[in-house]
């Protein structure tokens, strides 16, 4: 391995030039070496500035003499394979979440790492790396506000395509609250509850948004999440923790309040980058100071399977309107 660790970043969207302009501007110790997309002209876009060059098969990207670790920014659905290429070829990867796109095969990558004997596979849950989230588990942790009895979160984005149904919004927004809901309180979700109110305007006919979720955990205590993904406001996330002694919020948005010519007033994050950028930064540098030492640091495969089971079971419950249970298996 070089000074540096050589990174292949596979799918250069949104996210993937996110993490392209992390790594090359923000995080120590790393460099993109090989980028790759079903695009070629957005690889080539991205790759040209920083020196990087371009290939057209993810799986060359993977398997390149000139990598050491891999960035998985790649649609959901080829994330299977791609991971466990990493994993085949023994380097760590960082996986953009879904880890895969359902409860089996996301148990399979985890038999395969297990079997593998090395942590490789890091998901990208960047919550856990928000130093607000990390505040409140901390707070949880340290027992001085009591037992922890229900969380109450908030997901709201401004808009989304018409696309993007209600089954999606369980599976690509709420699954952050179901990782994050793990992450605080310590414990499994063993059921997802979902309520299906009156649409606004703004959605498709037959979609449900804004959705209430309710997540039962192991222990009994009670979770709920608004999921409202077309709030044509902007991008907003909080938390709050209700605990035997005491409560605390998070995510308010109160970094700057301007009183100006008779109004007052701030800004809201327009989306989940500008809000959780700092987030995605920390991740990314833990990352390469753990994939430096050939192994992650953050939420790895195990956490990627059991959020995936949970969204399963909460797609199952938006389309029944019942309470769903989720299916755990063993851990190996």
């Amino acid at each position: 391995m070089s000074d540096d660790l050589r990174i292949a970043v596979v799918g250069v969207g949104k996210m993937g030039s996110f993490h392209v302009d992390s790594l090359t501007r923000r995080v120590r110790g790393a460099r993109v070496t090989v980028v790759n997309d079903f695009s070629a002209e957005q690889a080539e876009k991205v790759a040209g500035p920083i020196g990087a060059r371009t290939v057209a098969d993810p799986f060359e990207a993977i398997g390149a003499d000139d990598v050491d670790a891999v960035v998985l920014a790649s649609p959901g659905f080829a994330h299977e394979k791609q991971v466990l290429a990493c994993l085949e070829r023994g380097i760590p990867v960082l996986c953009e979440k879904p880890l895969t796109m359902d409860g089996p095969s996301s148990y399979e990558v985890v038999k395969a790492q297990a079997e593998s004997g090395r942590d490789l596979i890091q998901v990208g849950f960047m919550r856990r790396f928000d130093t607000e989230y990390v505040a409140l588990r901390e707070l949880i942790t340290s027992g001085s506000v009591g037992a922890p009895l229900m969380l109450h979160c908030t997901h709201r984005n401004p808009a989304v395509p018409d696309s993007f149904n209600s089954e999606m919004a369980m599976a690509d927004s709420v699954v952050h609250e179901a990782d994050c809901t793990r992450f605080l309180l310590g414990e499994e979700v063993v059921a997802v509850t979902v309520l299906r109110g009156t649409p606004t305007s703004a959605a498709p006919a037959g979609v449900s948004d804004p959705m209430l979720v309710l997540f039962e955990t192991e222990s009994g205590r009670l979770v709920t999440v608004e999921s409202f993904v077309r709030t044509q406001v902007a991008y907003e996330v909080r938390t709050e923790l209700v605990a035997e002694k005491g409560s605390a919020t998070i995510g308010l948005d109160q970094n700057l309040v301007v009183k100006q010519a008779g109004r007052w007033g701030g800004t809201i994050a327009p989306d989940f980058v500008v809000r959780f950028g700092q987030a995605y930064d920390t991740q990314m540098q833990r990352w390469v100071d753990a994939a430096r030492r050939g192994t992650i640091d953050g939420p790895g495969a195990w956490d990627g399977y059991a959020a995936a089971a949970i969204c399963e079971a909460g797609v199952e419950a938006v389309r029944t309107g019942g309470r769903v249970a989720v299916k755990l298996e063993a851990r190996p």
